[in-house]
């Protein structure tokens, strides 16, 4: 997704895949296929390329660490990508920068989540500080006794946290350079389905607009205090108590997201560009929003194998609906693309999109 934008510049992209299949090395000619938990790789292929950036949180932070020590410009740097890889890091710098947090603790035992579980009250969440995604990970507990097995093999413990009663799940998108110069997206309205972002409706709809400038100042804040370089991503739960309206921090990701989809086609600049002009240190995009409002619906891997064979239905149906697909073999609930709308009437946008999704999916034949 980053490829279009680096054509139109000019600049060379070389990508580290962990398979000739990645999608990665369908957009970009020049790929090495490696491992990316591999040291001698990663500084061989370090060494061919100006700037080392990520499409996912999971290169160990001590390679990360070791490139820096030698020179290599890691962006964004190991300091701050360990706030997207551990939570339990994440949790507490949220707690020290004085960010709003859900209730939680680091619990090693079945009688640290019994503790934490009667004193915040059941159920309670568990995650695993490292590796989780989409749902991975995370296991809801009604009694210190679900998370006995878990525990046992958990090195170093894992996160507990309040199951928190939201109204509504939020995510904001925030660039920075290394020059300092920060640009925020509008907040968004996310839904999750099996703990995958599934829809994004931009601007959120409803949402109180001094706390969406609020949000907004928050994650400028946050990307400068952890020295944040390219995009960064802040899901948030929001909470509704008395008429009033407040937010918690869920999770961060450090590199384009999910819930910033909709930019590549209802924003000036899409995440992706922005990321590339971050990292390069180049003066940011503009940001604000093309439409009055923007829709974009994850396709998940469902009946169809041959996802090309839809296009013709699909693009025939609504020719303004805009597919985005990622060169990904289909498993069953796995991602393999997205569809955005845009205009004006939000809910007229997610029966488009999500009709276009639906006939990928092959939950909808006509």
């Amino acid at each position: 997704m980053m490829a279009p934008a680096a054509e139109a510049l000019g600049v060379r992209l070389a990508v580290l895949a962990e398979s000739e299949d990645a999608c990665a090395v369908q957009a970009i000619a020049e790929s090495t296929v490696g491992d990316y938990k591999d040291l001698e790789t990663v500084r061989a292929f370090a060494a061919e390329v100006d700037v080392v950036t990520f499409d996912h949180e999971h290169v160990p932070t001590e390679i990360l660490r070791t490139l820096e020590a030698e020179g290599v410009a890691v962006r964004p740097g190991a300091a701050a990508l360990v706030h997207a890889q551990d939570k339990l890091v994440m949790r507490a710098r949220m707690d020290e920068i004085g960010l709003p947090n859900p209730q939680w603790a680091q619990v090693t035992s079945v009688e640290d989540l019994r503790q934490f579980g009667d004193r915040v009250g059941w159920p309670v969440v568990l995650k695993t500080p490292r590796g989780g995604y989409d749902g991975k990970g995370v296991m809801v507990a009604s009694r210190a006794e679900d998370g006995a097995e878990w525990l046992e093999t958990a090195t170093g413990g894992l996160l507990a946290e309040e199951k928190v009663p939201f109204a509504r799940e939020l995510a904001v998108m925030v660039g920075r350079s290394p020059m300092g110069q920060t640009a925020t997206w509008p907040v968004v309205q996310t839904w999750q389905r099996d703990g995958i972002c599934k829809e994004a409706i931009a601007p959120a709809p409803g949402l109180d607009p001094g706390l969406a400038a609020k949000i907004a100042a928050d994650v400028i804040s946050l990307a400068t205090r952890l020295d944040v370089t390219g995009v960064m991503a802040m899901e948030m739960f929001l909470v509704e108590e008395d008429g009033r309206q407040r937010y918690l921090v869920n999770e961060l990701a450090m590199r384009p997201h999910n819930t910033g989809h909709w930019t590549q086609d209802g924003s000036v600049t899409s995440q992706f560009e922005q990321h590339l002009r971050a990292v390069l240190d180049l003066p940011l995009g503009e940001t604000s929003a093309q439409f009055p409002a923007s829709v974009m619906v994850n396709v998940l891997g469902g009946e169809y194998e041959d996802l090309y064979g839809a296009y013709r239905h699909v693009m025939a149906h609504d020719p303004a609906i805009k597919v985005h697909m990622y060169g990904k073999s289909v498993r069953p609930g796995r991602k393999v693309g997205h569809v955005n709308a845009v205009g004006e009437d939000v809910d007229a946008l997610l029966e488009r999109a999500r009709h276009a999704a639906d006939y990928f999916e092959g939950t909808v034949t006509s």
